[in-house]
C-alpha cells in the first residue's frame, strides 16, 4: 500500500495544480479567513500571506489595487502603512457566495423553480451580457436567450444584482412549481440544455482526486503544520469555490448516479474541519489590523458546513 504524502509536498503541488490568479485568490482569502476576523488587514501580512501562493509584492500590491477599483476592497493609510478591508458591497458579495459555500452537506427542495424573465428589447448588449454572466455565476441556466432558471437561488443576492445592474425594474422574476405528472425525464433533458452538467461532473472528480490525498495524509498525523494548514485550506476553498458558484445546486432527482458534487463538498467539510484550527492560529499570528492583532472570528465560523465545533482539533486550537 502506497504511503500518503507528506502535507509540505502536497501543498506545493496543490500550488501547481489550482494554479490560483492573484486577484481571485484575494478574494478567497479575505472571504475564507480575514472576513470572520473583522475584514481589515495590513497589506504587509497579505503580502506575506501570499507569497507561500508564490505571488510577488508587486502582484499582490496591482490586485489589491485593481480590488479596490472593483469596489470589493477599500484602503485606509495610518503613517506608512496601508491597511484594506472589506467594503459593504465586498462584504455583501463575500456573504452571498459564502452562503453557498459553506452551507450543511443536505438540502431540501420544494420542487419550486425561479424563473427570470427578461423582455427581448429591454436591454442594451453590454447590460444584457453583465447580467448573463453575473446570473450564471449565481447558478442560474440559461432556459432560452430570455429566460434564466434555478431550482433554489438565493433571492437576495439575485435582487442585490438586479439593482446594482438598473434592470430591477426591467427583469420579470417568477415563481414555478414542476407539474410531478410527467415525472423527471423531460426536466432532465431541459437541464443538461440550461447548464453543463457534464462539465461540472469532470471538475468535481478532478478536484476529489487533487484532494484526497490531503485527507490520507492527515489521517496519519496527529495535527498539520498550521502554516501548511492555511495553504492548503486555501487552495481547498479556492478551488471548491470556483466549481461551486457555477452549480446551481440541483436536485438528486436531476443529477447523474453517483454525482461527485455532493462527494465534493463532503471532502471540503471533513477537510475544513481538520484544518480549521492549525490554520486559525497561523492566521492570527500572520496577519495585523490598524489596531493591533486579529480580533478572534466572529461565532458565525464555527457554524460554517453546519458547525466546526464537531472537530475536536478545531476546538482545542482556539
Amino acid at each position: 500500500m502506497a504511503r500518503p504524502r507528506r502535507l509540505d509536498d502536497l501543498a506545493a503541488q496543490l500550488t501547481e495544480a489550482v494554479a490560483p490568479r492573484a486577484k481571485s485568490l484575494i478574494i478567497t482569502v479575505y472571504g475564507d479567513a480575514v472576513l470572520p476576523h473583522g475584514g481589515s488587514a495590513w497589506l504587509g501580512g497579505l503580502i506575506d500571506l501570499m507569497a507561500h501562493f508564490g505571488m510577488s509584492e508587486r502582484i499582490v500590491r496591482t490586485s489589491v489595487f485593481r480590488l479596490c477599483k472593483d469596489d470589493w476592497l477599500a484602503n485606509t493609510q495610518i503613517g506608512r502603512r496601508s491597511f484594506y478591508r472589506a467594503t459593504d458591497s465586498g462584504k455583501e458579495r463575500f456573504a452571498a457566495a459564502g452562503r453557498r459555500i459553506y452551507a450543511p452537506l443536505t438540502r431540501e427542495w420544494d420542487r419550486g423553480w425561479d424563473l427570470l424573465m427578461v423582455p427581448p428589447n429591454a436591454l442594451d448588449g453590454e447590460t444584457r451580457d453583465s447580467l448573463k454572466r453575473e446570473l450564471l455565476w449565481q447558478g442560474f441556466g440559461a432556459a432560452s436567450a430570455t429566460v434564466y432558471a434555478h431550482p433554489n437561488c438565493d433571492e437576495a443576492a439575485m435582487h442585490r444584482l438586479l439593482a446594482a445592474l438598473g434592470v430591477a425594474d426591467k427583469v420579470v422574476h417568477m415563481k414555478a412549481t414542476l407539474d410531478r405528472a410527467g415525472g423527471f425525464g423531460a426536466l432532465r433533458d431541459l437541464v443538461r440544455g440550461c447548464w453543463d452538467v457534464d462539465q461540472l461532473e469532470h471538475d468535481y472528480a478532478a478536484f476529489l482526486d487533487r484532494f484526497r490525498p490531503v485527507w490520507a495524509a492527515l489521517d496519519v498525523r496527529e495535527a498539520p503544520d498550521p502554516r501548511t494548514a492555511f495553504v492548503i485550506r486555501t487552495l481547498m476553498i479556492h478551488d471548491f469555490r470556483r466549481i461551486l458558484l457555477r452549480d446551481p445546486m440541483l436536485p438528486p432527482d436531476l443529477l447523474p448516479a453517483d454525482w461527485p458534487g455532493q462527494e465534493s463538498r463532503m471532502l471540503t467539510r471533513n477537510l475544513y474541519r481538520r484544518l480549521a484550527g492549525p490554520s486559525e492560529s497561523y492566521l492570527m499570528s500572520a496577519l495585523t489590523t490598524a489596531n493591533g492583532p486579529l480580533p478572534e472570528a466572529d461565532p458565525a465560523f464555527a457554524t460554517r458546513f453546519g458547525g466546526l465545533a464537531d472537530s475536536e482539533a478545531f476546538a482545542g486550537a482556539l
